[in-house]
């Protein structure tokens, strides 16, 4: 009994006894394991021994990990015999053991072929050096540190082969972005836009600063994985997102002045009446004085400002990227400025190892206000009336108060700052909301499955107030109101299929998908007049509302498949072939599906044995390639269809209590209506040479378009006045080389990029007229013509020989030699397309300064002066330039102004008027010091780089006008170059630092 008793107490106190050994053994084991951690400190530095700032430090395997500080040191807590892995942005990654607590220097070899450096191409990306096609890319690295409020004008005069024109100075105005010239004549010339993998034509909503790579696919072959919307090139942007290693909290704030670039000065007093006594059309009373300054009541220094804050961080699992900005610009005419508020998230988290997940998120929320330009001073043109406005008028009327001065003796002009009323309580706001959401599935290592969705909404909203009592046309209207409101949402849904695979020295890439886009747009318009006062501006203080108001909504859907196959050997010999079927409910059912094709190959000779002994060679690869794309852009999205007019009748008229609308054809149908496409052939090629000194490109590209998209006149016994349709052919050739040198790599480095890009283009077909006038000037004839055989947007009138020492009037060029000036004797007088553009920056750097002197110039182009007709035409009352008084007044005068004279007969169409806008600028200066020390360090502070930059700062031309780099008619490919009061180009300066810790 006493034996049984025993025995369970034995074993438990065996039990216990073999619980508490390993209850010690597990807190020896822990604290062992605890010990095991040691702290290893280093410093990375490049190859001229100066310290890299912001590298990259990980322990292999894990989440933990660092980055240097200003000094390039950095302190981590490893396990013994860890690895850790260094990686920086241009050099190549390292890895190093850790031995103890010793210290760690590390010196990184810098990446200077970036062949390694992946390239975002269509549903995709590659390695630049297996890249067969023209693919530009864009540097970013400066972004923060220029005053650019659209992302667009980051490429300007970065990349050969994209021409990029800012028309106006408006803030906030759009860009023009031309991609190997315009290859349309209707439709869009316009380069498609993807953004984080959603397409879109407009990218005024994102900050520069949120952009991590820019991409610009040229040629055919690259782009037609985008089918039918890519005949005009692709820009793929992507933004930043969250990196592994410590969390990092990024500030870039600037602030600055803009100014105008150019004054032009108007007559005074006495001038002005010296003039009007000459062209007899009124009579001015003795004892006028000058009163006011009209540039100085219009023009200002502008302020601008811009503030963009941004966390970010990431491990093995989770990356996430968090910014939010505001942007605020007030333009040099006194009522125009832009504003805008941004936010971002992009979030990418590693689910599962076969499951990873990525959503974007963007809002903004942008307004601006601008003036009315492109009309005369009698018009509300503000440009041309602060120099036709005379300078012996007030501001207000003193006879009339609340009421601007309008007594101008018999003179049909307002003044500017009452044309800028006429606009000042005017809104435009737009909110954009972006969102996407992924999910990636990795079969196997080779084969992977995405599907993606992304909605693209956006809502405008465009207000206007005429007050009833200050302008004289508010008065004639009683006042007006508009509210117009438009909301369009786009979903893109993308399934895609990617497999690559890997046979030794073969390599595969197969990818395939199907994308489908839908399109709902609606808008409501509402006008009223007939305002008591300007107290009230809203819609119900008006009584009259107009007949016209009412809402309108529409729909569009595109339906694609893509495909690409890629192939090289070695990286030696390259192949890549694309194809995209796309469907769109815009076209004719009959031709509503287009089919795009592309080829590329390229043969990198340096890898061949026959070159392995010429060191002096790193690289040289040669590409071709062919493909063809699409262009829908400029139909409707009814475009085949019959449309219908609806008139409303007046209810109030006698008999028409219960009448209702007629309905009328608004359109001829066509049931022919198919895709506008272009066909591109481009030859490369790639050479890097002298240890990665000099790298230079050089591309050769022909674009033939068929089957233009065109809004074709009917005659006048035709039922419709116009009907649109597929009409005539176009092609654009050129040349573009591209050379990037490092000039200096040691402490002191200066590096220089340069482009330049040669295009010629050319009508080559019409089917049904043989030429087509467009853009009227003010002596009421055509300005542009375009016809078969020449180049869009070309001048069409008179020659202007000089004038005539004995009358004082212009003589005109007799070409039919009939001995009388008529229409027969026009002719091509300008061409507003460049010879070639080009741009060059320097990038010099000394310690912790840095120096970026960045021009942008284009030669060849011609500008149509149109403002010159209102400034120095002396046709009439209006206020002229001081150019005028070198005006012919006597027999025997030689000058090259004409005499004024009460008629428009020296105001023809001519080459009077069309200037050389050719022009070298000096688009950016920005000077920089990034700042070291113990006490930034102290202070966790990673950068700290305070910068100044002077935008737009010098300017080389002859032209007279405000500016070379001008057209009044935005991104138009029919009316180019065309200077007509447009809102003159500015210049900034700009103080600003970005933090980052």
């Amino acid at each position: 009994m006493k034996k049984s008793k025993q025995r369970p107490i034995i074993r438990y106190e065996a039990n216990f006894s073999r619980s508490v050994l390993f209850v010690i053994m597990g807190l020896f084991l822990s604290l062992g394991a605890f010990a095991q951690k040691i702290t290893v400190k280093g410093q990375i530095k490049d190859a001229t021994n100066e310290s890299i700032i912001g590298a990259s430090v990980v322990e292999k395997g894990t989440t933990n990990g660092t980055v240097t500080d200003f000094d390039g040191k950095f302190s981590l807590s490893v396990s013994p015999n860890a690895k850790l892995t260094i990686t920086y942005i241009g050099f190549k990654s390292q890895e190093v053991e850790v031995k103890g607590t010793s210290p760690i220097n590390i010196v990184l070899e810098e990446n200077d072929k970036l062949l390694d450096e992946v390239v975002v191409i269509g549903y995709g990306s590659v390695k630049r050096k297996d890249v067969t096609t023209s693919v530009a890319s864009v540097s970013t690295k400066d972004l923060d540190e220029r005053p650019i409020i659209s992302a667009a004008a980051a490429i300007q005069g970065k990349a050969a082969g994209v021409n990029v024109i800012q028309p106006n100075g408006e803030p906030g105005a759009g860009i023009v972005v031309r991609v190997r010239g315009n290859s349309s004549i209707n439709a869009s010339n316009d380069p498609l836009y993807v953004v984080d993998g959603i397409p879109m034509t407009d990218i005024n909503f994102l900050s520069p600063n949120d952009i991590e790579s820019m991409q610009i696919l040229k040629d055919a072959s690259s782009a037609a994985i985008y089918g039918s919307r890519a005949s005009n090139g692709v820009v793929l942007i992507t933004t930043k997102s969250g990196m592994k290693g410590e969390a990092k909290i990024s500030l870039s704030a600037q602030a600055g002045t803009t100014q105008i670039g150019k004054k032009i000065h108007s007559l005074n007093v006495s001038q002005y009446k010296d003039l009007m006594d000459e062209i007899g059309m009124i009579n001015l009373p003795s004892g006028l004085k000058d009163e006011t300054n009209w540039f100085d009541e219009t023009f200002r220094t502008g302020v601008s400002q811009n503030y963009q804050l941004s966390v970010s961080n990431g491990n093995d699992k989770m990356r996430y990227f968090i910014s939010g900005g505001y942007t605020k610009e007030s333009g040099i005419i006194k009522v125009a400025y832009y504003e805008r508020y941004n936010l971002r998230a992009n979030l990418e988290n590693q689910i599962r190892p076969w499951l990873k997940v990525n959503t974007n998120l963007a809002y903004s929320d942008y307004s601006n206000n601008g003036i009315i330009s492109g009309q005369g001073a009698n018009r509300a043109g503000v440009v041309l009336s602060v120099i036709n406005t005379p300078t012996y008028a007030l501001i207000w009327d003193p006879n009339h108060p609340g009421q601007y001065y309008n007594n101008f003796y018999g003179a049909n002009v307002t003044h500017p700052v009452e044309n800028m009323s006429r606009t000042a309580d005017n809104k435009t706001n737009n909110n954009r909301l972006l969102g996407s959401a992924s999910g990636e599935i990795t079969f196997t290592p080779n084969l992977k499955y995405k599907s993606s969705i992304s909605i693209d909404r956006a809502y405008y909203n465009g207000t206007s107030f005429l007050d009833p009592v200050k302008t004289e046309y508010g008065r004639s209207q009683y006042g007006n109101a508009s509210d117009n409101r438009a909301l369009s949402t786009i979903l893109v849904f993308d399934n895609i299929v990617t497999f690559d695979k890997s046979i030794k020295k073969h390599n595969f890439g197969l990818m395939a998908g199907a994308s489908g886009t839908t399109s709902k747009w609606s808008q409501s318009y509402q006008t009223v007049s007939h305002f008591i006062s300007g107290d009230i501006k809203t819609l119900n203080a008006g009584n009259k509302v107009e007949q016209w108001n009412g809402t309108s909504a529409s729909d569009w859907a595109i339906m694609s498949y893509v495909g690409r196959l890629s192939y090289n050997f070695d990286s030696r010999y390259l192949l890549t072939a694309n194809f995209r079927a796309d469907g769109s409910s815009k076209l004719a059912p009959s031709h509503k599906w287009g089919y795009f094709p592309s080829v590329s190959a390229a043969w990198r000779l340096s890898s061949e044995n026959f070159m392995r002994d010429i060191k002096w060679i790193d690289d040289l690869k040669i590409r071709g390639g062919w493909g063809q794309t699409g262009n829908q852009s400029g139909v409707g999205d009814y475009g085949y269809l019959q449309l219908m007019n609806i008139t409303r009748q007046n209810w109030w008229e006698t008999g028409k209590d219960n009448a209702l609308p007629i309905i009328t054809p608004a359109n001829m149908q066509n049931k022919d209506l198919t895709w506008e496409t272009t066909t591109q052939t481009n030859i490369g090629i790639d050479f890097t040479v002298l240890s990665n000194r000099l790298t230079f490109t050089a591309d050769a590209y022909y674009k033939h378009t068929t089957n233009l998209l065109m809004d074709v006149p009917l005659g006048p016994t035709a039922a419709f006045s116009h009907i649109y349709r597929n009409e005539g052919e176009m092609e654009n050739k050129g040349l573009e080389f591209g050379v990037n040198s490092k000039n200096f790599i040691g402490q002191f480095k200066w590096s220089t990029d340069f482009n330049i890009s040669f295009n010629k283009n050319k009508v080559m077909k019409f089917d049904t007229r043989q030429s087509y006038f467009y853009e009227q000037s003010t002596s009421g004839e055509y300005i542009t013509k375009l016809t078969i055989g020449k180049p869009l947007g070309m001048f069409w009138g008179y020659i202007s020989e000089g004038v005539d020492p004995e009358t004082g009037d212009l003589v005109y060029k007799d070409l039919d030699k009939s001995g009388t000036i008529t229409p027969a004797d026009k002719t091509y007088i300008g061409n507003p397309n460049p010879d070639f553009t080009f741009g060059i920056t320097n990038n010099l750097s000394y310690k912790g300064f840095n120096l970026d002197i960045f021009f942008q110039g284009s030669v060849g182009n011609d500008v149509y002066n149109l403002s010159r007709m209102e400034t120095e035409g002396m046709y009439d009352s209006k206020n002229q330039s001081t150019a005028v008084l070198k005006r012919w007044r006597i027999p025997g005068q030689i000058t090259d102004m004409p005499r004024a004279v009460s008629s428009k007969e020296n105001l023809k169409n001519s080459s009077r008027f069309v200037e050389d806008g050719s022009y070298l600028r000096l688009k950016a200066l920005t000077f920089s010091y990034n700042f070291s020390g113990k006490l930034l360090k102290k202070w966790s502070i990673n950068r700290l780089q305070p910068f100044f930059t002077a935008q737009n700062l010098l300017t080389f031309t002859n032209y007279k006008g405000f500016d070379p780099e001008v057209n009044q008619e935005g991104g138009s490919a029919l009316v180019q170059g065309i200077d007509w009061g447009t809102y003159p180009q500015t210049k900034s300066y700009v103080f600003g630092v970005n933090v980052e810790f």
